[in-house]
């Protein structure tokens, strides 16, 4: 398949899959036009990039279906002067739609075969705003906090303290929480540190390992 093959398979996987879902915000929408989905799964699934499920990606992890990264994109509300936090960095496709929303993108992966890989991946790609750290996604990066955004793509039992401490007063936490089937949860923190929960919808992701403490 050439450029213009997989710009069309973009495409039609953004009016089909996510716009028809409700997805409305202009910079994600274009967001999720622009990053080469097919270049974050491994070669041999490249074809089935753009069809509209989750794919395996090694380690016992996965690259989430197309809709879930928009929506959840969409819910956490990414300005050009953020800062963000993600948790499970994965192949790196969340921290490259993320990438072109926001100032910075920090984000932490527990595998470190597959951090590293991500780190190679988004640089040879040119993702320049994105440091990938290999750790504890429970700890957060608190040298870099506070963050204007964190968004989880692993979900655990409950949102970890220390994340909810490193979100900036006005900041917005997105994430996947509970075991099992999970739902997803948004966490707005207002100026006076007070927090605002409410719950999305149902997703299933990968849980959320914490590292050896």
């Amino acid at each position: 398949m050439n450029g213009q093959d997989w710009d069309a398979l973009r495409a039609q996987m953004v009016r089909l899959q996510i716009e028809r879902r409700g997805v409305r915000n202009p910079a994600v929408l274009q967001a999720m036009r622009d990053v080469p989905r097919h270049l974050f799964v491994p070669e041999p699934l490249r074809r089935s990039a753009y069809e509209d499920h989750p794919l395996p990606i090694g380690h016992g992890q996965t690259i989430s279906q197309p809709y879930i990264v928009a929506a959840m994109t969409e819910m956490l509300d990414p300005k050009p002067t953020d800062r963000v936090l993600e948790i499970g960095t994965g192949s790196g496709y969340q921290a490259a739609v993320l990438a072109r929303l926001v100032k910075h993108v920090y984000t932490i992966e527990i595998v470190e075969a597959l951090g590293k890989e991500a780190q190679a991946r988004l640089a040879s790609l040119g993702y320049r705003n994105v440091t990938v750290r290999i750790g504890d996604g429970y700890l957060g990066w608190p040298e870099e906090a506070p963050f204007d955004r964190i968004m989880l793509t692993a979900a655990p039992p409950d949102v970890p303290p220390a994340l909810i401490e490193q979100l900036k007063p006005g900041g917005r936490l997105v994430a996947p929480v509970g075991t099992g089937w999970q739902e997803l949860v948004v966490i707005d923190k207002d100026a006076r540190g007070n927090l605002r929960r409410r719950t999305e919808f149902p997703v299933m992701f990968v849980p959320m390992v914490p590292g050896r403490r």
